[in-house]
């Protein structure tokens, strides 16, 4: 084999060489940015799902105090209705328990 083939296969040996070193470091790059990359969107993910969280909860929140003031509105109107009934019959309730007392 000739000196030329010699140099020839020696300087492709160390191209490849140097092209396999180039494509790892290329690889560990992508690889690092994949992660920073995963890291971020699980952050930004979890993020969104806080402030998602929250604002269901605002809204519950906001359902329960509308039904709570509804149900108070609700006894407040059955508890009146109740005094007027008891009302319309407190005379005539009166009078049996006097109609009871003066026959006894």
């Amino acid at each position: 084999m000739s000196f030329e083939a010699i140099e020839t296969i020696t300087q492709a040996e160390r191209e490849n060489r140097e092209r396999k070193t180039a494509a790892e470091a290329e690889a560990r790059e992508l690889v690092a940015a994949a992660e920073r990359d995963g890291l971020a969107l699980l952050q930004q993910t979890r993020a969104s799902a806080s402030e998602a969280g929250k604002a269901l909860l605002r809204q519950a929140e906001e359902r329960a105090a509308g039904k709570t003031e509804e149900i108070r509105a609700d006894a407040l109107r059955e508890a009146e209705a109740l005094r007027r009934e008891a009302e319309r019959h407190m005379e005539e309730a009166a009078e049996m328990i006097v109609g009871r007392v003066v026959k006894d």
